[in-house]
């Protein structure tokens, strides 16, 4: 059996997953279970999974979780040092599922210990992905994309050449705002923002799939993966979201990864490793009944933020890590009604251009980018404060 410590527990991500390790008692085991504060979550998966280790990164919650798991036997902790604790715990796979750049540090001491990844923290490497890749090789460590764009890419690659790929595509829904026009959605409510017409991924995710920035943070992270130039890397907006990455070959070829929106299809491909999982109550593609599929330019005019992606992987450096931080603290001010949605793009190109000079060398390692995070969130949290 394999031993699963899933970061994200009570997420899309981790609840997915803990739906197929469910359906497949005889090859998993849960190891290790770590979500941000909300205790009764936590505690009712705990109940129901049996894990070895739980934590909370939430220190304030340690009283909270001891007494909820108290009739358990099941050791547990708050805090950053639980956190890395559930980490440290035998796990021949992790799943990095915590959301946002909180997710680095835990992330990065699972690679360090040589584990297999199943990375869904994309913020990882579009704020560390040079340390985090030079690290992976160091220990030892495998990354498993979760993305879906990402997966898809890795399996239509599968064991061709990446010097025969002229280039990788990645799609998007287009989100909820695909079809309005600038002047509609400048005018848009974080509730309109957050209504993504595929997939449920929470308010901030959502909210970044609706700028286009989510593309822009997977163009980096692609880039990173697969060691692929800048201008190597596109995105196509295919609203049906059942074609998830393709990829061009320089004989003219095209190969694709095709898959309903389900995001247990690329976590069994991970937890697999090599071998195919059935996944109970999935549903299969039948491309008869979904009639067409469609394709559109992103529109960049009307959604900057990916403008401002691509600028920042190309620019490379720390301008990704500076943008991360930046589009975190404007989308949390955009679902506070402190700016409007334009606001987001124009807080994360201010910031970009304010600190491009200061940080042109990428970060080291994950403790200087979670030193350039921390500067450039207190900075971008004064622009909204005096804005």
């Amino acid at each position: 059996m394999l031993t699963v410590t899933i970061l994200g527990a009570t997420g899309s991500i981790g609840q997915s997953t803990i739906d197929l390790l469910l359906q497949h008692p005889d090859r998993f085991r849960i190891g290790g279970l770590v979500a941000g504060r909300d205790v009764a979550a936590i505690a009712r998966l705990a109940g129901d999974l049996n894990p070895d280790f739980v934590a909370l990164a939430d220190e304030s919650t340690g009283p909270a979780l001891r007494e909820a798991l108290a009739h358990t036997g099941i050791r547990n902790g708050a805090g950053e040092g639980a956190v890395l604790e559930a980490v440290a715990r035998d796990a021949d796979i992790v799943v990095a599922a915590v959301s946002g750049a909180a997710g680095l540090r835990p992330t990065h001491e699972a690679l360090k210990l040589g584990r297999t990844v199943a990375l869904a923290n994309k913020e990882s490497l579009v704020c560390a992905g040079d340390a985090f890749m030079r690290d992976a090789k160091r220990y030892g460590a495998t990354l498993l994309p979760v993305d879906s764009e990402h997966n898809a890419l890795a399996q239509a690659l599968g064991d061709g050449r990446l010097d025969d790929v002229s280039k990788m595509t990645i799609t998007a829904s287009g989100g909820p705002f695909r079809t309005w026009t600038r002047e509609r959605i400048a005018s848009a409510s974080p509730t309109e923002a957050a209504a993504h017409p595929t997939w449920s991924m929470g308010m901030k995710i959502n909210i970044d799939s609706a700028s286009l920035m989510n593309k822009g943070l997977e163009l980096i992270e692609a880039h990173h993966l697969f060691a692929l130039e800048p201008e190597r890397l596109d995105v196509i907006v295919h609203p049906q979201s059942i074609v998830h990455g393709l990829v061009y070959w320089r004989d003219g070829a095209v190969t694709a990864g095709l898959a309903m929106p389900d995001m247990r299809v690329p976590i069994a491909h991970c937890l697999g490793l090599g071998e195919r999982l059935t996944i109970a109550r999935g549903r299969h593609l039948d491309l008869a009944a979904a009639g067409s599929l469609t394709f559109e330019a992103a529109d960049e005019a009307r959604f900057p933020c990916l403008r401002i992606a691509r600028a920042a992987l190309a620019a490379g450096g720390a301008a990704p890590t500076v943008m991360n931080a930046a589009n975190e603290i404007a989308v949390a001010a955009f679902i506070k009604g402190a700016i409007g949605f334009y606001g987001i793009a124009d807080l994360v190109e201010r910031a970009c251009e304010h600190f491009a000079a200061q940080y042109r060398s990428a970060p080291e390692n994950v403790d200087e980018a979670l030193a350039i995070d921390a500067e450039v969130r207190r900075w971008s949290s004064q622009a909204v404060a005096t804005a």
